[in-house]
């Protein structure tokens, strides 16, 4: 077709928007969770079902037979399928007359999900040279930031005006004018062309793949420790609305407003500079791709826990900007790392593997965790057992470490691997 286009920044442009929807579907959940638990009188656990592995569980397994596809067939027009599912079941949730329905609803987000990251994340890693790579990705992940930014802010107005069900159906729709969008006007890249490797044939089985992954250390260890990371992450993506709502008070539109900015437009900032730091800086020496996101956390460690006892709700935002500003970066430069860590015919694979992890454990059971031990303290601490949840989930991110350090011992070694094996 003569309209469509290679041009990799048009592409990158595109695959940003529709990974922005992707977070405003799914991120929708959150900022509505409280006004939901009200109408179904739900439990903080059942929230974090809602929110974690009920989405998540068919968003990350079906993540692999949707890689395996990717990496034979056709990546662009995968994802625009993939677009229209979650668009289509977002708006439907809007429609759900009980928890069990809105479960349904859910799920299906999930499954359409599914076949969004693992084939845009490939077709990045095409267009992007390795020493572009990390600043695209990041481009890409402040998806994250722009889905936060927009589902926060417009699900707090809508809902606080019109009610929680027009929120879900306003985020819904336009995601089915994009993935048209996105069948018009973008052509599907060749495989490997980035570094002049056009490896289209010989795509290795799943089992060989898998294989592979089995013998790169560095792999291993940067998926463990971005699990860890991203079961606190998630845990407080949901929790954050419910802490600030419970014991500061802040009301929902308001807190949309607040978090929008604070998580996703922060959170974008950080993807993109820190993305183009670290790109020049792994150009030196390649650790620094787990680096980065070790020595953020660290960062942003203290500041956390300054967060989570602040006095009022003031001071509780402007202590949450080092949090929120690299909030984001362990998504954006784990696929990055990802990438390196596998010969070309793999890369989908490989995003899939990485959603998987990330998924299953992080996203599926961070909230419910969080739910969990929410309720255990209710009785006794009240609104703010979620403040004491909050504080025990942060021993995720002490685990983390040490699987960030053994990922940087051992990441100049698993790109070489990844070479040789193409050899």
């Amino acid at each position: 077709m003569k309209t469509q286009t290679t041009n990799r920044w048009y592409i990158l442009f595109i695959l940003t928007l529709v990974y922005s929807l992707n977070h405003v579907d799914r991120q929708i959940m959150v900022i509505l969770s409280e006004p939901i638990k009200q109408e179904f009188d739900l439990t903080d656990t059942q929230i974090g079902l809602l929110t974690g592995i009920v989405f998540a569980g068919f968003y990350a397994i079906l993540g692999i037979p949707f890689a395996a596809w990717a990496d034979r067939g056709n990546r662009r027009n995968i994802v625009a399928l993939s677009l229209s599912i979650w668009s289509g079941m977002t708006a439907l949730s809007g429609f759900a007359g009980s928890f069990w329905q809105l479960a349904v609803a859910r799920m299906g987000v999930g499954i359409g999900e599914a076949g969004g990251t693992p084939p845009a994340t490939a077709m990045i890693a095409d267009v992007f040279p390795p020493k572009r790579r990390a600043l695209a990705l990041g481009i890409y992940t402040t998806g994250i930031s722009f889905g936060i930014l927009i589902g926060f802010i417009l699900g707090g107005a809508i809902a606080a005006k019109y009610g929680w069900r027009m929120a879900f159906l306003v985020a819904g729709v336009p995601g089915l004018f994009l993935a048209l969008i996105l069948m018009l006007t973008v052509a599907e890249p060749r495989r490997g062309q980035s570094e002049g490797r056009l490896q289209d044939e010989d795509t290795p089985s799943v089992k060989e793949t898998i294989a592979f992954f089995l013998t790169q250390r560095a792999m291993i260890s940067l998926l463990l420790g971005g699990v860890f990371v991203c079961v606190s992450a998630n845990a407080f993506l949901v929790g954050i609305p419910l802490y600030l709502i419970r014991v500061h008070e802040v009301p929902i539109g308001e807190l949309g407003i607040a978090l929008g900015l604070l998580m996703g437009g922060l959170g974008g900032i950080g993807a993109i500079v820190v993305g183009a730091i670290c790109d020049k800086l792994s150009q030196r020496d390649l650790r620094w791709r787990p680096w980065t996101i070790l020595i953020t956390g660290l960062i942003a460690f203290p500041f956390i826990v300054w967060f989570l006892y602040a006095p009022d709700k003031q001071t509780a935002y402007w202590v949450y900007f080092f949090p929120g500003l690299f909030g984001l970066l362990y998504a954006s430069i784990s696929y990055t790392a990802m990438q390196e860590l596998v010969p070309v015919q793999m890369r989908a694979m490989a995003s899939a593997v990485m959603l998987l992890s990330l998924t299953l454990v992080g996203i599926g059971l961070g909230p419910v965790l969080l739910g969990m031990i929410s309720d255990y303290f209710a009785e006794e601490l009240g609104t703010r057992s979620i403040q004491r949840s909050l504080t025990v989930i942060l021993i995720f991110n002490v685990l983390s470490i040490v699987f960030y350090l053994d990922a940087a011992r051992h990441y100049r070694d698993g790109v070489a691997n990844a070479l040789q094996f193409e050899r």
